[in-house]
Formats: structure tokens, sequence, C-alpha cells
């Protein structure tokens, strides 16, 4: 197995990071331009639409359970405990983050979002568990 291959599903979340980040930026710029929103005025941010919130609050998303996955990934590639198991957890991490953000951005079903957003937690848990099950057994 090429160890690199772990590291495709890490970038993958990367890039999705920066398209939710962008969606979010251009969503609240258009909001503030055509309903004119003063940002630094707490009255108006409570008046932006629902799209340009659901990117913001998918964006936050993508600093909690990620953050465990970016550190799980590194330390299992520094470790040399990369095998198939792994990399298709984190491709399904991947996978199933992309379908939660698209879900969260666009038509926003809480239960599909957080249907998928389980099965994602599943394969990071995995990792998280396999990885140190490893560790302990040498």
């Amino acid at each position: 197995m090429d160890a690199k291959l772990i590291y495709f599903p890490l970038v993958g979340m990367m890039l999705l990071t920066l398209v939710v980040w962008i969606v979010m930026f251009k969503r609240r710029i258009t909001a503030i331009r055509t309903l004119g929103l003063n940002p630094s005025t707490r009255a108006d941010l409570d008046k932006f639409p629902a799209p340009a919130v659901n990117a913001s609050n998918n964006l936050q998303n993508l600093f909690e359970l990620p953050v465990v996955f970016y550190a799980v990934v590194l330390a299992i590639a520094q470790t040399g405990h990369v095998d198939s198991v792994h990399v298709a957890c984190a491709f399904g991490f991947l996978v199933f983050r992309v379908a939660h953000s698209t879900i969260h951005c666009t038509y926003n079903h809480v239960m599909q979002r957080f249907s998928v957003y389980a099965v994602a937690g599943l394969c990071l848990w995995t990792m998280v568990v396999r990885f140190a099950f490893a560790l302990v057994t040498g």
C-alpha cells in the first residue's frame, strides 16, 4: 500500500474548507450589498439570510471533528500505520463530509445532514480507535 494515499483525503478536506469559505464570503457579501446590512452591527448580523448563515455554520463545523481527522491522519502517516482500512476510512470521512457540507449549504435537511455526519464520525472514530490500538499493541 502506498502510504501517500492517506494524504489525498487530508488535502480534500482542506479544499472542502476552502470551497465553503468562498461560498460563505460570497453569500455574506451578497447579503450585505442587497440588504444594505452593516456587518459590524449586532442587529444586522441577525438579519443575514439562511444561506449565508448555513455556510457560516458549516465553516465553523469544519473546524470541529475535522481537526481530529487532520491530527490522526498525520499521526498515522508519521508512525507508519497506514493501511487499507485507514485509507478507506479517510476517504469515507472525506466523502461524507463533502455530502454534509453540500446538504448544509444547500437545502439543509437536518436529518439527512445528521445521517451523513454520523457516518463520517464512524469513519473518523474507527481511525482513532484503530490507531490507538496499534500504538498500545505495538
